[in-house]
């Protein structure tokens, strides 16, 4: 395949970005919107660019939320103006709709008989559709949406039913895509799932009631115990009563495999299984399909750790930590000087020249994206004095984008669609560059192939994706186009 054109400058991101991170929590007698908020701080790598949470107290929805880190959003006196036991909590990397405080979340609407507060990981492919149907008259419950999240809220509020849980039931068929939710009314906590199961939901029990979240670690956090997963195709309702499901859809399980290559914070499970075990057998398997000549084996910080430390073990080569990364480096509101912009990924890391001068060094990373910084990192590497840089990577090829809540919506901007493996080498400047199959990544996780997507290696998308259908973050935003 031939070269493509140069990027802009002002391309996005060269790492995956996922849609969101959720929490819901049903605790009577306990604030629930503290431990919505520490589970919050558990999801942060879900979504930095805003946090927000709804709390009730059984009378009254109250939502607050802002643009920043979690800890940049709440503290104590903010926490203490949000009284109640249901809350839910959400943090945001925007994949529809811009990175606005408009469309942050938690979403409130609220018409006849029903106020609702939602909060949604994932990413619809019939938006277009739903906005155009809600665009027949206009919403009782507020002014456009200009998110899917919002549009969710809008379909809910606006049934004209008795009842939250009566609207809920009757919008959830009306989607299609991904979506793992949290909701309330006043008296309520629901949470649901698309039927393919596209994006996590976890179901925990706390002393004085229940937990929902979009990852085992946040569970862990508020000292609630794992029961299991929400169920693909499953609502689940809390409230005083206890705890209750209605199935609104068969489950047909496609859980995102990036979930255990990337996403998932390592110490969170995934179908029951270790997501650090899952990358650690990761790397094992890419040193046995892969082998690389080398003095010491070293991870891109910090999601890639767990995969070189299984490539060293099974390669017999020396592990070692040879670039250190500032965990403080989050969302800014700051835009860098030039002269940082030209240091690039340094601001996020930065190489020990101990470790790495003289020595053949085998890198292990998760994925390349755009690869703009892999190369960075290979030429920090070779600055620092590496005598060889040889690339290893846990997971396949990235060819396809995906439409189901991931930052990936356009194949011109994935290398792995436009160059060949040894084009990718050469253009990151690397001595060597391997992938792992897609059998091992699979096999890596101890879960059958048919319970996840790989549309973004395979090309195998569990929901058809009209061609038709311009899914791009903005499409709320922007004027309709004949044909798109």
């Amino acid at each position: 395949m031939g070269e493509h054109p140069d990027r802009p400058p002002d391309r996005p991101p060269d790492r995956p970005r996922e849609a969101c991170g959720v929490v819901g929590i049903h605790a009577p007698g306990e604030e629930a919107s503290n431990l919505a908020y520490y589970g919050l701080f558990a999801l942060q790598h879900r979504g930095q660019e805003s946090a927000g949470i709804a709390v009730s107290e059984g009378a009254t929805i109250v939502v607050y939320k802002d643009m920043g880190l979690v800890s940049q959003v709440f503290d104590n006196e903010k926490l203490s103006s949000l009284p109640g036991h249901i809350a839910i909590g959400h943090v945001r990397y925007s994949t529809t709709g811009a990175s606005l405080w408009e469309n942050s979340q938690p979403a409130y609407k609220s018409a006849g008989k029903i106020a609702i507060a939602l909060g949604h990981n994932g990413n619809l492919i019939n938006t277009r559709e739903l906005a155009e149907r809600l665009g027949g008259a206009a919403p009782q419950s507020g002014p456009a949406a200009t998110t899917d999240t919002d549009l969710i809220a809008t379909l809910i509020a606006d049934s004209g039913e008795d009842t939250a849980e009566e609207a809920i039931l009757g919008a959830l068929p009306q989607l299609e895509g991904a979506f793992s939710l949290v909701l309330m009314d006043e008296e309520n906590l629901f949470g649901a799932r698309d039927p393919h199961g596209l994006r996590p939901l976890v179901l925990g029990r706390l002393a004085n009631g229940y937990a929902l979240a979009s990852e085992t670690c946040a569970l862990d956090i508020i000292g609630a115990t794992f029961i299991r997963e929400v169920e693909p195709g499953e609502l689940v309702i809390i409230n005083d009563r206890g705890l209750r499901s209605q199935r609104y859809a068969p489950a047909q399980p496609a859980l995102c495999i990036f979930e255990f290559v990337y996403f998932a914070r390592p110490d969170s499970k995934l179908y029951g299984k270790s997501v650090y075990k899952a990358r650690y057998q990761m790397g094992r398997r890419l040193a046995e399909e892969a082998p690389a000549d080398g003095d010491l084996v070293m991870g891109v910080p910090e999601t890639a750790g767990a995969a070189a430390a299984g490539y060293a073990a099974a390669s017999g080569i020396p592990y070692g930590e040879g670039l250190v990364k500032n965990r403080y480096v989050g969302r800014t509101f700051i835009q860098p000087t030039q002269l940082i912009r030209q240091q690039g990924i340094r601001a996020k890391l930065n190489p020990l020249h101990e470790v790495i001068e003289g020595r053949r060094i085998v890198v292990v990373d998760d994925s390349i994206v755009r690869g703009n910084t892999t190369a960075q990192i290979v030429r920090m590497l070779r600055d620092a004095g590496a005598r060889e840089v040889h690339l290893r990577i846990s997971s396949p090829p990235i060819q396809w984008p995906c439409f189901y809540g991931i930052d990936m919506a356009n194949r011109d901007e994935l290398i792995g669609a436009w160059m060949s493996v040894d084009e990718i080498c050469a253009r990151v400047e690397a001595d060597s560059l391997a992938y792992l199959s897609l059998e091992g990544m699979v096999a890596s996780t101890d879960v059958a192939r048919d319970r996840f997507c790989t549309a973004c290696f395979s090309s195998e998308y569990p929901i058809p994706v009209p061609e038709h259908v311009a899914v791009t973050k903005h499409m709320l935003e922007e004027p309709h186009r004949s044909g798109t």
